[in-house]
């Protein structure tokens, strides 16, 4: 009864870029306008994975992958490589949670979204994308 469906997959993959993509313009803007004083806060979180180096830099590099990676989404213009730059900041971002003691429930978000651009690493941008890869 649904296989019809079948022949919009890079309709359905749109859809999912552009859904998710402009969320994470909405929510990598305000990071990435927060300046040095907002990076180094989130730069803070590397620290939950042993790293405690130039804060600046890793919550600068989290707002660049949240915003142009959505950005990214949105067109499929280097869209692997912004995928794997959004798996690694919502692992940084899972791990905060639960390096805080928050439960799964709080983490789930950034959980869920790290196995959604893991997910579209492997799929790619499909037929509607601007890029290739």
């Amino acid at each position: 009864m649904w296989n019809f469906l079948g022949k919009y997959r890079d309709f359905g993959l749109l859809a999912l870029r552009l859904g998710v993509g402009v969320m994470f313009l909405f929510h990598g803007w305000p990071k990435l306008a927060g300046g040095p004083d907002k990076w180094a806060a989130l730069g803070q979180s590397m620290g939950y994975l042993g790293i405690h180096v130039v804060p600046v830099f890793w919550g600068f590099m989290a707002a660049v992958s949240e915003f142009f990676g959505g950005a990214c989404l949105i067109l499929g213009v280097v869209f692997r490589p912004a995928c794997l730059l959004l798996v690694c900041t919502m692992a940084v971002a899972a791990t905060l949670h639960f390096g805080r003691g928050d439960s799964l429930q709080t983490a789930s978000h950034a959980i869920e979204l790290g196995f959604v651009f893991f997910g579209l690493l492997f799929i790619g941008p499909g037929r509607y994308g601007f890029g290739r890869g």
